[in-house]
């Protein structure tokens, strides 16, 4: 690339080219200086996912951020004050992704049995998403920071009050019934989602999630629908 000087010419022993340290690039004639607001900011996230998920939350550092991203450290700091400012902006659009995706899953299909599939699937799709940003959420390091451990209770919340919803529409149960019975099939989604990844594949996606779908709806589908006119309160019990 040509370097130049501030007023265009070709730097010379006497023309040291300029940065311009708000934006972290050489300035000159003809070159970009500035990009929107929006781009810069996923630029930024992008190059902050790869570190917090490579190294962890209290490893990484906002030096290495900024040259991930090719800026200085002055326009990383305009746009997020801190380290926890950057690692929640991120935190927050990985459970927004996570629960856009069960939403989708459960409103593919009013079949509960394949709604059942779906939502491991959903689950599975999310583990193996390029940019891993379930680790934010699965393997955080951070759970211990109270604004981290509101964003990821939510994130389990909310996913199983979704699932919880049909459960009580269709089972009859109550709202804590349902919850805990939501909340149990969000957990084996994300328990055994997050283990089949770390087996090296020993066992195929789709075979892993229709799997524990089939396990997941062995037992789900012992409750009698609630049009029958069978009181939710008479549960499945062991044969």
């Amino acid at each position: 690339m040509r370097m130049t000087t501030v007023d265009g010419a070709a730097p010379g022993p006497a023309d040291p080219v300029v940065a311009n340290p708000l934006i972290g690039e050489p300035t000159g004639r003809g070159m970009p200086t500035r990009l929107p607001k929006p781009a810069r900011r996923r630029q930024l996230l992008g190059a902050a996912r790869e570190i917090f998920v490579a190294q962890g939350y209290h490893a990484a550092a906002m030096d290495e951020i900024a040259e991930r991203a090719g800026v200085s450290k002055p326009v990383l700091y305009q746009h997020f004050p801190g380290k926890l400012d950057l690692y929640l902006a991120l935190l927050d659009e990985s459970v927004d992704a996570l629960t856009a995706t069960v939403r989708a899953a459960l409103d593919s299909t009013t079949d509960n049995k394949q709604r059942v599939s779906a939502t491991f699937t959903a689950f599975y799709d999310f583990v193996v998403s390029t940019d891993q940003a379930f680790r934010l959420i699965f393997e955080s390091d951070l759970r211990n920071e109270p604004a981290v451990r509101d964003r990821l209770d939510r994130s389990m919340h909310d996913c199983a009050e979704m699932i919880s919803e049909i459960i009580r529409e269709d089972a009859g149960v109550g709202d804590t019934e349902a919850h805990l019975l939501g909340t149990g099939l969000v957990g084996m989604a994300q328990v055994s989602a997050t283990y089949w990844l770390s087996s090296d594949g020993a066992i195929g996606k789709d075979a892993a999630e229709q799997l524990i779908a089939r396990l997941a709806w062995r037992g789900i589908s012992g409750w009698p629908r609630a049009q029958d006119g069978v009181s939710g309160h008479d549960y499945p019990t062991a044969e």
